[in-house]
């Protein structure tokens, strides 16, 4: 759902609100024609009279360059908090994870060991004991991209057997699932040098985990892949959690990039 937000309704029939409106117009006008002025007259000015207008022109720049700082990030495309998706007809479900759809507390985290998290949902598991691997969350401007964050994943030394990042699924994603389903993950890859990434779906039933693996093709950045929850031996009754293990092969002095990633599910169509 979209939100549009913007004046209130009819607030434009208001003559107080409008006068201020006009008041607040004018004073701008008149602040931006006296600095311009000036800034024209400021190679001939005493220097007493300048350092004083220095000053204040310091006084103004860091509310102003944190104004639209924060203005700059909230108006860029796309939204921060906005959820937009490619989905599949019958999509009864989808989520983007917090890490390509909200700021997180901690942007960036580097020599990651084992199990360390980074937000609420993601966790890194490796084996290597040199973990030259770190993760920077950064801002998506492009005018394709469909998440507002992307993740930067950078490894440099690694002698490692696997390095994988584990994705904390929702209840939602598990509500009601059945071996009618197919769970799909829709992304964007970007790597600097060639590398195989996989995705393994994990479901926990009740002593069980039924696991299902698929590689992310490599032809193009944006790809997905689909898990037919038909070819499992998943128990429907007794489904517990589930969880994703984005896995990536040989990835030692390597940075990928997932511009974004969405999981979504589906009924699949009757035979």
């Amino acid at each position: 759902m979209f939100v549009r937000q913007g004046m209130a309704k009819d607030s434009w029939k208001n003559p107080i609100a409008r006068g201020t409106k006009m008041a607040d117009a004018a004073r701008h006008t008149r602040s931006v024609e006296r600095w311009r002025k000036l800034a024209a007259r400021a190679s001939n000015m005493p220097l007493r009279r300048l350092g004083d207008l220095a000053e204040q022109a310091r006084e103004l720049r860091y509310p102003l360059t944190e104004f639209l700082t924060t203005a700059e990030s909230r108006l860029a495309m796309p939204r921060i908090g906005q959820d937009v998706f490619q989905l599949q007809p019958g999509t009864d479900w989808s989520w983007r994870p917090e890490a390509w759809r909200t700021p997180l507390p901690q942007r960036g985290a580097a020599c990651l060991a084992k199990k360390d998290r980074f937000g609420d949902e993601l966790s890194v598991f490796h084996d290597c004991s040199l973990a030259e691997i770190s993760l920077h969350q950064h801002r998506n401007r492009r005018e394709d991209d469909l998440s507002p964050f992307g993740l930067r994943v950078e490894v440099f030394g690694f002698s490692g057997s696997f390095l994988s990042l584990v994705l904390d699924l929702p209840d939602g994603a598990v509500k009601n699932l059945a071996k009618r389903h197919v769970l799909r993950i829709d992304t964007v890859i970007e790597v600097e040098r060639p590398c195989r990434v996989f995705a393994r779906l994990n479901v926990r039933h009740g002593p069980n985990t039924d696991q299902l693996t698929r590689e992310f093709p490599a032809e193009t950045p944006s790809a997905n892949v689909e898990f037919d929850l038909a070819y499992s031996k998943l128990n429907e009754k007794r489904i517990e959690s589930a969880w994703l293990d984005l896995i990536f092969e040989e990835p030692a002095m390597n940075a990928v990039v997932l511009r974004d990633l969405a999981v979504s599910r589906y009924p699949r169509a009757d035979l």
